[in-house]
């Protein structure tokens, strides 16, 4: 069996991500020991922190390493909170309250979103893949929905009238940018 692990804390991407890819024959996956020292993410973009969390936690373990950098960029806001989407407040209710406060005033037809998920994986501090993908929808004016987390109850996908937060484990992997991004390292991870 092949190890993957997964660089990161957060108990909700571990969760997304174990759903999308832990039925994938021949791979184990794990969060990566609690001892590792994190890295601060100093990247520009999400694909450049991802990278940087890749390489950094690759260094540390053995095995094959993946790391996630996602988040939200809001047009009305000058693409805000973009790459400090987890920095934008000190905890995910005060980060959706800040969110909405500053999108009161903004007009149904302007409220657009984009969702960015980037993946890296990475061994003994080389980068080996990546993969980035995107969802486009708009901001709610109130939270909806108990499934997902961080921004998921405000990020409505107007197609369906329903936000992230009110979709099932398996609709939010096949909709959203991380379940796309972990869709295409499935495919990568079949040919390793």
């Amino acid at each position: 069996m092949k190890r993957l692990i997964i660089a990161t804390s957060n108990a909700g991407k571990v969760i997304e991500i174990r759903s999308a890819v832990g039925s994938l024959s021949g791979w184990s996956l794990e969060p990566h020991p609690p001892d590792v020292p994190p890295i601060e993410e100093t990247g520009d973009t999400f694909l450049e922190n991802a990278i940087q969390k890749a390489m950094h936690y690759s260094k540390l373990v053995d095995e094959l390493t993946l790391a996630d950098d996602s988040g939200l960029c809001v047009a009305a806001l000058g693409d805000r909170p973009g790459v400090h989407s987890a920095r934008y407040a000190e905890n995910p209710g005060a980060r959706i309250r800040r969110l909405l406060g500053e999108m009161e005033t903004v007009p149904d037809g302007r409220r657009d979103a984009v969702f960015y998920c980037a993946l890296a994986l990475a061994r003994s501090g080389r980068v080996l893949w990546t993969v980035q993908r995107e969802v486009a929808g708009v901001i709610a004016r109130s939270p909806a929905g108990t499934e997902g987390f961080g921004y998921d109850p405000v990020f409505l996908l107007p197609e369906l009238n329903r936000t992230m937060a009110e979709l099932s484990t398996e609709d939010k992997n096949r909709l959203s940018a991380r379940g796309q991004a972990l869709a295409e390292l499935c495919k990568f991870l079949m040919s390793e």
